[in-house]
């Protein structure tokens, strides 16, 4: 196939060209009816904002020009089929749930999985078989899955229907994917591949090996994360071992039936874009976050960890795109530098934990911004550094779990003080976003340390969400 195609930017074009006469939604009219909107986004764009019709075909039943821009993009990433999602990465997790376990079926998953991973959970009544994943006590991190664990896993489930892997973490750990392929496909099991990370394996030299390649049934690839697409648009690719039918199916469940032609033609555009340039673009990627790394690190008090933490086991490989930065030897949670560094610099990095802060970093960035990113870290640790006493010293906890996900989650409830919640089960999700790992999930008994954590993570200034209670005081546990 001709990379060099963008079948929906085309046909958008062309119909833009054809000065088509609307009496169809959206209701703007390419943007006559609102004006402000129009002159905020670019009357471009808004004219590109249609509704599905022939030429342009239809995303939930393609047959034209996305399906040939899906074909295309199954190319690209070493895919036997792949699906468009512009419901994020969030349905695309969802689906490759839904797809390979029905309800009472058990899937093998780390416990550090997106909510992403766990609100599929809840709605397919899949049972979670958790495997904890490794801890690196100094920088306060979960790692990925030793292959010890899961074959114990396997063995302890022999009926698991798939297994779910994160490649890589946020904080570009990643597990020994072509082992755990190996492992369950001599089992008969699905491997589901949460790549929402990691688009750039696809592309890049000296990076770690992808879902695809490894041999995965199904990827989840967050094209808008690493990938140029616009936000919310993202690729559910697929092996040949799937039935893509039905995974469509799937899909019809949680998309959107409206779906926005501005996200759908950014995957398209970004594919090429990746397929012509990606390597140079990663390349350059690399180099930038290496040189920013060593910068950092020259800084001291500081520590930007990279593939020096590989052990061949729980940390099989590294992505040295992602410039982690671990706080705590300056006595600052990675939160507080994370809100110093948007408020009195300027800098807004992907996120901060309680020990971490992730930049993101890519092609797009300048020699000028790593520059600036080194010096406000520089003037944090001269202005602001204390002696690193009384702080929190992880960011995950193992779980207690009682009861499913799904299960927990729809049983009566009731509301109590957070403070007075030890040894209740939880009724529902705490966590701090990003990066949207639940410290507390439906169905897991809530601890002392679990406690302690809510509390210290509210007081350095984490976004916490999950309960209905938003000023997080209250949580709903389990009746009984």
């Amino acid at each position: 196939m001709d990379q060099r195609r963008a079948p929906v930017y085309e046909a958008l074009e062309k119909h833009r060209s054809d000065r088509i006469v609307h009496f169809d939604v959206p209701g703007h009219k390419g943007g006559r009816g609102n004006r402000e909107l129009t002159d905020f986004l670019g009357p471009k764009c808004l004219k590109a904002d249609v509704n599905s019709m022939k030429p342009l075909d239809n995303l939930n039943h393609p047959v034209s020009v996305i399906k040939e821009a899906q074909l295309l993009a199954a190319e690209a990433f070493g895919a036997h089929s792949c699906f468009f999602m512009v419901n994020g990465t969030t349905a695309a997790v969802q689906a490759m749930v839904m797809s390979a376990c029905k309800a009472g079926e058990k899937i093998l998953m780390p416990r550090n999985v997106h909510i992403s991973a766990i609100n599929a959970l809840i709605l397919s009544g899949a049972i979670p078989v958790y495997i904890d994943p490794g801890i690196n006590n100094r920088l306060g991190i979960a790692l990925g899955m030793s292959i010890d664990d899961i074959k114990r896993g396997m063995e302890e489930h022999p009926d698991a229907r798939a297994i779910l892997v994160n490649n890589p973490t946020y904080y570009g750990i990643c597990s020994n994917l072509r082992e755990i392929v190996r492992l369950a496909h001599s089992r008969n099991m699905l491997v589901l591949v949460d790549e929402a990370h990691g688009t750039h394996f696809y592309f890049g030299d000296d990076l770690p090996v992808s879902a695809m390649e490894a041999g995965a049934d199904m990827a989840s690839v967050s094209m808008h994360k690493t990938g140029g697409s616009l936000t919310q648009s993202s690729l559910l690719l697929c092996g040949e071992n799937v039935n893509c039918g039905y995974v469509r199916q799937i899909i019809g469940l949680t998309q959107t039936t409206s779906a926005s032609y501005l996200l759908i033609a950014s995957l398209d555009l970004a594919r090429k874009n990746l397929s012509l340039n990606g390597k140079e673009i990663f390349n350059r990627t690399i180099e930038l976050s290496e040189y920013a790394r060593k910068e950092i690190n020259s800084l001291g008090g500081y520590y930007a960890f990279s593939g020096e933490i590989i052990n061949k086991d729980c940390v099989y490989d590294f992505d040295i795109t992602k410039l982690s930065i671990n706080t705590r030897d300056i006595g600052l949670a990675g939160i507080e530098v994370y809100d110093i560094l948007r408020d009195e610099y300027g800098i807004q990095v992907e996120f901060g934990d309680l020990g971490n802060i992730l930049a993101i970093v890519s092609a797009g960035d300048r020699a000028m911004e790593i520059e600036r990113l080194v010096s406000a870290l520089y003037e944090i640790k001269r202005l602001y550094a204390r002696e690193p006493s009384g702080m929190f010293e992880l960011n995950y906890i193992n779980p207690d779990v009682v009861y499913t996900p799904q299960k927990a989650f729809f049983a009566s409830k009731k509301s109590m003080r957070i403070k007075d919640s030890k040894g209740r089960v939880s009724g529902e999700f705490v966590m701090a976003y990003p990066p949207g790992i639940p410290v507390l999930a439906p169905g897991e008994r809530i601890t002392e340390e679990i406690i302690e954590y809510i509390a210290y993570a509210k007081e350095k200034g984490s976004l916490l969400m999950g309960p209905q209670d938003m000023m997080i005081e209250n949580i709903l546990v389990l009746e009984g």
